[in-house]
């Protein structure tokens, strides 16, 4: 057991043993954020002292001796203290630290405890449209989206990523009427293309569509025609998703991600009954001709109530019916028990009334289905602007990542010059994507932030190159060791003598409640801190602590092993590859 699980079970005995009228059913523990205030802090005799009108300092004194004279935690503690008005401060004893970190050792989830009961876990994200290329606007929720389904998979829940492509709706029944005007072989598929030429027939039809009355009025009957299933408009359809699937594809390859694609087509059947049922339900008002949801405390800048349309009045579905009918299949079809939606933060009001009105309707219990919405802010260019192009554009996001590559790869051949040029282009892919996507989780995901491919590849400070380089330093103190890796896992166990050891072992153990703090707040900087505090911790220990030829070479080849298979699953959980020099 994690050592702050570990310390919670025993601080909430002793409190409800003392306090039975305690109404709590945890105690709060939480990592010390300085070292002389030991390794971990309970604030809880505060709020048990306010709510029994009892000095916090004489309850933490007593929850002190409680723990002092209890036989379980007779090896567990090396020095308790109750400071300020009534903290206790916790260090835990070398043997206490010892054991679990010999226990991380050896375990194969390195000391993260797999759960009782998997959870069915769905997490949204990406979500580009059909006929357009991912531009920076799609990165972070792809890179965040990513990690957050790692983190989860390897906590041990069965997750299912989902791609909820804009594929259906108006613009399709343009883009067909136009191309079947100017690109019939393309629909045919006689002629191949690309996302890039489909894109630019998406730009002239659109302006086509808002010039010309007659070419608006077909576009409009195709997607009637669309929608109601005629063969030819859905192979048209279906061929224009295929173009934009392959493009797509290629990227998601580029950064290693897998998503499975299901987009709003897959829900276009459920619309009509999502809306007979709202109805049936009395939720439905019909307001301006459209069929609308009004929900408590939605207004809008007048103050007025602010309507969720569900059905438009010309009898069109819209984003809001989509997400209803995608919501309600979750809970009811996939029978997901948590699903996590990612986009940016200026869809907050959509997918509040999203979730709002779905539990009005029923379609999900808040205490049996979790629905979190991530948002995260926009990438920014070294003007503090929405990053562009030069020419003004927005910039794709293929570009951005093989111009990440290439500077990656200009810094590899200085670094490697007599490496083999396949091993530099594997190298610099492997240090572009992951100074991309390390660059983006580092920071808090509310936040802007600001791209730079100057910064995000920097040998020091917080950043991907960091961790890498520290990563391969590990594995080069491994192969300088004469010890059969295998036979000291047998027959060896870590010995912690030094205080940057232990400093570096208690990190090593923290990493099970890192992840669960993440798998609470979703805040993947939470990862990527402790990730770089580990390097930090590492480098003082091999800086304090000589391996090769010390007599505590055994213990401390061990004690970096399992430095390296955390740093490396960490990095991994947040989409990054590592290497094995640099």
């Amino acid at each position: 057991m994690a050592f702050q699980s570990l310390l919670i079970d025993r601080l909430s005995f002793a409190l409800t043993s003392l306090y039975p009228q305690w109404e709590e059913e945890k105690a709060e523990v939480v990592q010390s954020t300085q070292e002389i205030f030991g390794h971990y802090q309970c604030n809880s005799c505060l709020k048990i002292a306010k709510a029994l009108k009892k000095n916090p300092k004489e309850v933490a004194e007593a929850v002190k001796e409680f723990l002092l004279r209890d036989p379980s935690s007779k090896d567990l503690f090396a020095k308790i203290e109750v400071a300020g008005p009534g903290f206790i401060n916790m260090t835990l004893s070398s043997a206490a630290i010892g054991e679990r970190i010999n226990a991380v050792l050896k375990d194969p989830f390195l000391g993260v405890e797999r759960p009782v009961k998997k959870q069915k876990i769905i997490v949204e994200f990406s979500s580009p449209n059909v006929a357009k290329e991912l531009h920076v606007g799609h990165l972070r929720s792809t890179i965040i989206g990513d990690a957050i389904a790692r983190i989860f998979e390897f906590l041990g829940h069965d997750v299912l990523r989902l791609n909820h492509i804009g594929d259906w709706g108006t613009q399709f029944g343009m883009l067909i009427c136009f191309l079947k005007d100017n690109q019939p072989e393309v629909l045919s598929g006689v002629v191949p293309t690309d996302l890039t030429s489909l894109m630019q027939w998406y730009k002239a039809s659109k302006k086509r569509f808002d010039d010309d009355a007659d070419f608006k009025k077909r576009s409009q009957l195709e997607v009637v025609k669309l929608q109601g299933g005629d063969k030819e408009s859905l192979e048209a359809w279906k061929r224009i998703c295929e173009i934009s699937r392959v493009a797509f594809q290629d990227i998601y390859q580029l950064m290693d991600v897998k998503i499975e694609e299901r987009g709003e087509s897959f829900y276009n059947p459920y619309l009509a009954d999502v809306v007979a049922d709202l109805e049936a339900k009395g939720l439905v008002t019909i307001s301006g001709g459209a069929k609308c949801v009004f929900l408590e405390g939605i207004v809008g800048r007048d103050e007025a109530p602010l309507p969720m349309i569900i059905q438009k009045s010309d009898g069109g579905f819209n984003y809001d019916t989509t997400d209803m009918a995608a919501l309600r299949h979750r809970v009811q079809e996939e029978k997901a028990e948590r699903i996590i939606i990612l986009t940016d933060a200026g869809q907050a009001l959509h997918f509040q009334m999203v979730f709002q009105a779905a539990q009005k309707a029923g379609y999900y219990d808040p205490k049996k289905v979790q629905l979190d919405h991530v948002t995260f802010g926009v990438v920014l260019g070294s003007d503090g602007k929405k990053f562009k192009t030069r020419s003004g554009d927005t910039e794709k996001l293929i570009d951005l990542l093989l111009e990440a590559v290439r500077q990656a790869k200009i810094i590899v051949e200085e670094r490697l010059p007599d490496a083999s040029q396949e091993e530099k282009e594997q190298i610099a892919k492997t240090l572009g994507i992951g100074a991309v996507k390390y660059s983006d989780l580092s920071g808090n995901r509310i936040k802007d932030y600001v791209f730079s491919y100057d910064r995000m590849l920097k040998f020091d400070g917080n950043t991907a190159a960091f961790l890498l380089y520290a990563f391969v330093r590990i594995m080069g103190i491994k192969r300088k060791g004469e010890w059969d890796l295998q036979t000291l896992l047998n027959q060896e166990t870590i010995i912690l003598t030094h205080p940057s050891e232990e400093r570096l072992a208690v990190h090593l153990c923290q990493f099970p409640e890192v992840l669960q703090s993440l798998a609470r707040d979703l805040l993947p900087n939470r990862l990527s801190d402790y990730l770089y505090e580990l390097a930090e911790k590492f480098h003082a220990f091999y800086r304090d602590c000589r391996v090769e030829g010390s007599l505590e070479e055994k213990s401390r080849l061990l004690l970096c092993e399992v430095t390296g298979r955390i740093l490396q699953k960490g990095l991994e959980l947040l989409g990054l590859h590592t290497v094995s020099r640099m």
